[in-house]
């Protein structure tokens, strides 16, 4: 490099804090970044990942213009600790604890009716949200989420001659599309490579095991809290035909699958997955869409004066 030449720098908008709370009688210190302004976006990580996952969504300023982001990261994981005395115990993840967790960190942080994104675990996640507590919600948009998901809690990345942090990301890298970048595919690869022991399992004793919204979709009010899922058509864990299923449950629910796009969508091929997210916000935010769309003019009418 020579003398006249400056080094490229880029500071991101994102900013990571953490906020001390209190969830099902246990004190939280709970990482979690944000970037832009306006209604909120709350997004919720993949079993065994963290909010990671969403820093394409974080770093977007056609959206971070529109709306504020927030993901954070669930205990135990990413950069949450687990709480105090978590050596004591087995980590099994339950529908009651995650949506106290994701309502108290909406409510330590005064987040007015969020639309909640979640993908995987959170994904279905999001439905049980609706359907206990639609009022408090401005949406939800479920990624690769379905009313029961069988086959993922699993005991054998628990065994010592089992090296977890490798076999569990590779099992669930088979769940993207071939057609996603293999940067991207890559790194969501090495963000499972990093859970801790048990996580990954502990998580998905929720997703497996104590969540079964079937026959209870009726009780999700979409007038009172708008739903939306998408799933990837090489999702086979979350498979296009479950979440068809829960779409044909729950009236007024609207999505379907996604081609060329796998289980992890906004992370494994952001691109192409916004290109399902954009149509969907715009509906749930249509004033904020009609501001994009003046302020598009205005550009296009600065370009050609």
């Amino acid at each position: 490099m020579s003398s006249t030449e400056t080094p490229t720098v880029l500071i991101e908008d994102v900013v990571g804090r953490y906020v001390h709370l209190n969830s099902s009688g246990r004190d939280q210190r709970i990482y979690f970044e944000e970037a832009g302004n306006g209604p909120v976006l709350l997004c919720l990580h993949t079993a065994g990942a963290d909010s990671r996952q969403y820093r394409h969504l974080l770093n977007d300023p056609e959206i971070t213009s529109r709306f504020r982001v927030v993901a954070f990261d669930l205990p135990w994981h990413g950069r949450s600790l687990p709480p105090e005395g978590w050596w004591e115990e087995e980590y099994l993840l339950t529908a009651d604890a995650y949506v106290a967790i994701v309502r108290d960190f909406a409510a330590a942080l005064n987040l007015e009716q969020p639309t909640v994104i979640g993908c995987s675990m959170a994904g279905s996640l999001v439905l049980e949200l609706a359907r206990r507590h639609a009022d408090e919600l401005g949406g939800v948009i479920g990624l690769s989420g379905a009313l029961k998901v069988n086959g993922r809690f699993q005991d054998w990345s628990l065994r010592p001659d089992i090296n977890a942090q490798q076999s569990v990301p590779s099992w669930t890298s088979s769940l993207m599309a071939p057609q996603s970048p293999e940067v991207s595919r890559r790194e969501v690869w090495w963000i499972y490579s990093q859970g801790g022991p048990g996580i990954y399992r502990g998580d998905t004793y929720f997703y497996s095991q104590d969540l079964d919204l079937r026959g209870r979709g009726h009780e999700i009010d979409t007038s009172v809290c708008p739903v939306y899922l998408l799933t990837g058509e090489y999702d086979h864990a979350c498979t296009p035909a479950d979440t068809a299923d829960a779409i044909a449950e729950i009236p007024g629910a609207k999505g379907g699958a996604m081609k060329e796009i796998g289980h992890f969508p906004m992370a494994e091929n952001y691109p192409l997955f916004k290109t399902h997210l954009l149509p969907i916000l715009d509906e749930l935010h249509p004033t904020n869409n009609e501001s994009r769309d003046n302020d598009s003019l205005a550009l296009e009418g600065t370009r050609h004066a």
